[in-house]
């Protein structure tokens, strides 16, 4: 699978622990999305347009509500690296 620089720079820090939190608007669409490191720091990289990539091609997803993380075909789909745990 294809995956941009962005992604690859998200993927891991979901992989590693983190988080995409988001919120919806009236209409129930997400309007913005913050992506946060296992540490609590916030990764700039991820966008809403990249968010909407990444759930697209399933490689994060959200149970009941709760913020967006990293699916199996997502870990698997993360390049390797030195800094990966």
């Amino acid at each position: 699978m294809n995956i941009s620089k962005h992604e690859q720079r998200v993927l891991p820090v979901l992989a590693q622990g983190g988080a995409i939190h988001f919120e919806r608007a009236a209409n129930g669409k997400i309007q913005q999305v913050t992506c946060y490191t296992r540490d609590g720091n916030i990764l700039t990289d991820c966008t809403l347009a990249l968010f909407e990539r990444l759930k697209r091609r399933r490689l994060i997803r959200s149970k009941n509500g709760k913020p967006y993380q990293v699916t199996r075909l997502g870990v698997m789909s993360v390049r390797s690296q030195l800094d990966n745990r």
